[in-house]
């Protein structure tokens, strides 16, 4: 029988993009490798991030491990980082016996099928070749639409990829290509798809703000009321938000009950200056009001947000801009980079690159910023009721609360809650192990 390995690095997008890749694995007759097994996996897949200097730096690591350990395994690689750099990775291989193939993720998916059809997985340079020119691919982004998810507990529905902005530091929009937006009546189809196994879906994108169609929704915001509408009981999470989309219409529908209170801002700096040179189209004071906004529409809800520090002449006084803005608006988590030059980008020239331990000692701020909000949105939790999506159980669960916090769940029943159920906690003290967030203790068992 033949095996896969998975290995995932970066975003949602790459985790929804992997459950559609091991699905079709699955569907040809594939079974996911299990290290126990004691031989080596047939085929390893590592889906590939580009969005700093190291993720490379991870893929190539990674790439190599896979080489070094699994000699006689099949190695496929993907993703962004594949996309943009197919002849350095290729050059990863330390002798001719290796087997070390790129491919596009358009055309990965039928690749299973292949493999089962020739009943073999002795690929090669002319196999590769074969395949590709036998193959008649839909280059269509949103063909990666699994049914089943085998790695998470949620749903993921991508509803939009690539990116029409041109910030100077990204390197995504070279690999996605242009803003692209599923239809509205598919994503209404999909989901409820999903709604039929799963409590809760991730609906995600490059940029799902840049969401567009012309029939049924025009932008995200109609095409929320759109889904909602069209379901019963699924519950909807949003991947990275820009805080210029948000407007009082938009927060209105974010506040129905079952859009989850959890907002991750794609911010990357408070200070106008930055953001300019950076190509971004808002300022602090946009930032503060999407946040006031959605405060508003929620209950003191998750805050997290992107933040690059150490931006090509940063100043000391544009940092502390930045990190008097995240201080006051107290996020509950702060996603802190420091600033990677991208090939292809236009800060790949930019001057006035500033010393390593200028950016590292930012990045230390910034870091104890976000433990120290991580740590005070926990203690406002505390007392207080919240529904968790359990994700693995056993004598205690673990779990995902609705506004994103990790939880360590005593259960009622003498039998476990299975994964994916929901249970209504009351979070009874922090977690001190620092594996969780918190302690959540059921209220309602059935």
């Amino acid at each position: 029988m033949f095996t896969v390995l998975i290995q995932t690095l970066g975003c949602k997008l790459n985790q929804l993009e992997s459950e559609a890749i091991i699905e079709a694995f699955d569907n040809s007759g594939f079974s996911l490798y299990k290290p126990s097994s004691g031989v080596s996996p047939s085929v390893i897949v590592i889906n590939t991030c580009t969005v700093t200097s190291k993720a490379d730096q991870k893929a190539r690591r990674v790439i190599r491990k896979a080489l070094r350990d699994y000699p006689e395994s099949c190695v496929l690689v993907t993703g962004c980082y594949a996309r943009l750099n197919k002849e350095d990775l290729l050059k990863l291989k330390s002798n001719n016996k290796q087997r070390l193939f790129i491919f596009e993720k358009d055309n990965i998916l039928k690749l299973p099928q292949y493999f089962l059809e020739n009943k073999s997985i002795n690929f090669n340079e002319q196999f590769q070749m074969n395949y590709e020119q036998g193959q008649e691919y839909r280059k269509d982004v949103f063909q990666f639409n699994p049914k089943l998810f085998s790695v998470h507990t949620r749903g993921f529905l991508k509803i939009q990829d690539g990116c029409d902005r041109h910030c100077t530091y990204c390197r995504i929009r070279l690999a996605r290509g242009q803003s692209v937006s599923l239809d509205a009546k598919t994503v209404l189809e999909r989901l409820r798809i999903i709604e039929e196994d799963h409590a809760e879906a991730v609906l995600t994108g490059v940029n799902i703000c840049q969401y567009r169609d012309k029939k049924e929704a025009a932008n995200l915001a109609r095409l929320l009321e759109y889904l909602l509408s069209g379901t019963e009981k699924i519950a909807l999470r949003l991947s990275s938000l820009a805080p210029e989309s948000i407007d009082e219409d938009f927060a209105k529908i974010l506040s129905h009950k079952r859009i989850r209170p959890h907002f991750h801002l794609s911010i990357q700096s408070g200070s106008k200056k930055v953001l300019e040179k950076m190509g971004r189209s808002y300022n602090a004071n946009i930032i503060e009001n999407a946040v006031t906004l959605l405060r508003r529409a929620k209950d003191d809800p998750f805050f997290a947000c992107d933040i690059i520090t150490g931006f090509p002449g940063e100043t000391e006084t544009e940092f502390q801009e930045t990190y008097d803005m995240c201080k006051k608006i107290n996020f509950a988590w702060i996603h802190v980079f420091p600033f990677s030059k991208r090939p292809g980008t236009s800060a790949w020239s930019f001057p006035q690159t500033l010393p390593e331990k200028v950016t590292t000692e930012r990045v230390r701020l910034l870091t104890e910023l976000a433990n120290q909000g991580r740590a005070d949105y926990v203690r406002r939790r505390l007392g207080r009721e919240t529904d968790v999506l359990i994700e693995k159980n056993g004598k205690y669960c673990r779990g995902i609360s609705e506004n994103y916090l990790k939880l360590l769940v005593k259960y009622k029943g003498e039998k476990a809650p299975k994964p994916g159920s929901v249970l209504r906690c009351k979070l009874s003290e922090a977690d001190k192990s620092g594996d969780f967030d918190a302690i959540g203790e059921e209220i309602n068992y059935s």
